[in-house]
């Protein structure tokens, strides 16, 4: 029997139960491994609510993880037990052990602690297309990240700064504003008492920026659009704050012919070769130290509901963990 997070209706962090599961042995192209550490992310919270809808109820949310291999299936060559591996957008993470389709694994160079690649997998990924493919982050570019402090917010900070851009961050307190200084923000604008589109005017004399990182939604829409220089990019990643409603296409047209999208992970590392390009760049700039990656809470798997909560109430910083 293997403990588990199981969600048997959608609705609030109460839903998440803990349950003892039997684990069948690994599949053919599976790989079946023993959790060290679980990521947590705030898109769990859109498949615990059914923002996002699971296949099936019910089911083991989370979507990242490392820990060692203990079996492998058939047809499987390139894991083998005591291979220490990490993943991520396979949901099923919540649990002390699982198996998962090898092609969806990657090795972890014997730099990167466990916790690190936890923590870093789904954010850290995500960061790497969005400066890489969606938007080419290059010096003298201004970019804008909504909520820099969180922790996509702290990992595209640091790494639209190496790359040479003027990083402007908002941020709902002052304690997160030194978090985002701390970690590549040359602005930051506190949304909660700054006008962040007034802010943004003032801080490019006007000009606006070349691309805004928007993981908020909702409540950043669309204000975000107002903080762009004609033809500049606006880059919708996620909902923290609500789905957007209604999007307008002419106001792209209204506010300076600019560009919007709204990009995902899974499409980004949709192949092998992805895969390992996307996670071999993100090993680089950690192994480098240009990118840093701040674990400030972690969390037993049986406490997940207080995680959910703490994430949905905005008191969560940086990087969370579930530790089996």
């Amino acid at each position: 029997m293997v403990g588990m997070v199981r969600v048997h209706k959608y609705g609030g962090p109460e839903v998440l139960t803990y349950e003892d599961v039997p684990l069948p042995p690994p599949g053919p192209g599976e790989v079946q491994i023993r959790h060290t550490a679980i990521g947590l992310n705030f898109v769990e919270t859109y498949f615990r609510s059914g923002l996002y809808k699971s296949a099936v109820l019910p089911f083991v949310p989370g979507n990242e993880g490392a820990g060692v291999v203990t079996a492998v299936g058939e047809h499987v060559n390139d894991f083998h037990a005591g291979d220490r591996v990490a993943y991520a957008t396979y949901i099923g993470s919540y649990s002390e052990a699982r198996n998962i389709p090898a092609s969806g694994l990657v090795h972890l160079p014997a730099a990167i602690d466990d916790r690190t690649a936890a923590a870093m997998m789904l954010k850290g990924m995500t960061v790497q297309y969005l400066v890489r493919r969606t938007f080419e982050v290059k010096p003298g570019d201004t970019v804008l990240i909504q909520a820099a402090a969180g922790g996509i917010g702290l990992i595209l900070s640091q790494w639209c700064h190496a790359l040479g851009a003027k990083v402007i961050g908002t941020v709902g307190s002052k304690q997160k504003a030194e978090l985002a200084y701390s970690h590549g923000c040359d602005e930051v604008i506190l949304y909660r008492t700054e006008d962040f589109v007034q802010r943004v005017k003032e801080i490019t004399g006007g000009k606006g920026c070349d691309v805004v990182y928007d993981g908020v939604g909702q409540d950043t829409y669309p204000a975000s659009l107002d903080c762009l220089k004609p033809r500049g990019l606006w880059v919708s990643f996620g909902n923290a704050s609500g789905a957007i409603k209604d999007f307008n296409l002419l106001l792209l047209s209204q506010k300076g012919s600019l560009y919007a999208t709204r990009p995902t992970l899974n499409t980004h590392i949709s192949t092998r070769e992805d895969l390992l390009a996307t996670a071999n760049d993100l090993f680089e700039v950690v192994l480098k130290g240009t990118v840093k990656i701040p674990i400030h809470q972690t969390y037993a798997l049986k406490d997940v509901q207080k995680a959910h909560r703490d994430l949905e109430n905005r008191v969560t910083t940086g990087a969370s963990l579930l530790l089996p």
